[in-house]
């Protein structure tokens, strides 16, 4: 297992594997997905497809997130999901650890492996000669990556480390941009739910007034120490105040 592919000797370019799926045409898709409106969770599965069509020798492929708890949001098949869950419940793995680092952890050779024995172990146990798992460039936030399972040899090469770094990227953006349409729903919900308590609390207020004959301060403050008092929330207590009108 290493951290990291070595790069190919020069600066010549890697040269592009192609599979499947034209590379235009998977990439082209993913610049309108990650842009458009569609759940997280769809978003990423065809993330998964396009990396299993294009990268040769990708014979599963998932996506890991790492949000409070590991867990994978799409998979292209049973072996992928399963081995996943594996280094889930141990704690650690290839996959998790490149999604919280954001780097690159492979297994070359899953008979003979140092870093994870007993992981490589089952995934050899299950037909998974090596392993590859990229993780997302997120600056912050919630943490993921792309694992490839890899049931031939020789292992995945450096061009095809280069490819799915790509993929990874197109990932990333797709997450922060549901990261943040989730913040700003989060904040229009706060920001109604405390337009309408402050309209409940202004009718209470009105209720206080003309039965106490007080100023409008008189009033709140009044609401406020029956709240303190009842150990209630005051938004509560107001809706109260106004259903016993």
């Amino acid at each position: 297992m290493t951290s990291e592919t070595i790069d190919p000797p020069g600066n010549a370019p890697v040269p592009r594997p192609q599979g499947l799926v034209p590379l235009e045409e998977a990439f082209a898709e993913l610049g309108r997905l990650v842009v458009g409106t569609r759940p997280l969770g769809e978003v990423m599965t065809r993330v998964a497809e396009l990396v299993q069509a294009c990268v040769p020798g990708a014979d599963e492929v998932s996506v890991t997130l790492l949000q409070g708890k590991a867990r994978t949001v799409a998979f292209t098949g049973r072996l992928a999901i399963d081995l996943d869950e594996r280094q889930y419940e141990e704690g650690f793995g290839p996959c998790i650890d490149a999604a919280d680092s954001g780097q690159v952890l492979r297994i070359d050779d899953t008979a003979h492996d140092e870093t994870y024995p007993e992981f490589a172990a089952v995934a050899a146990r299950r037909g998974v000669r090596s392993t590859l798992s990229v993780g997302l460039p997120m600056p912050q936030g919630v943490l993921g990556g792309i694992n490839v399972y890899r049931t031939s040899h020789p292992p995945l090469d450096a061009a095809a480390l280069e490819l799915l770094r790509d993929f990874a990227g197109y990932a990333a953006v797709a997450l922060a941009n549901h990261s943040l349409y989730a913040a700003a729903v989060s904040r229009s919900e706060h920001l109604q739910t405390a337009m309408q308590s402050r309209a409940v609390i202004e009718q209470a207020k009105g209720v206080i007034m003309a039965r106490l004959g007080c100023t409008a301060d008189e009033a709140f403050q009044h609401l406020a120490t029956q709240s303190q008092n009842a150990n209630r929330k005051l938004r509560d207590l107001a809706e109260e105040v106004v259903a016993r009108v």
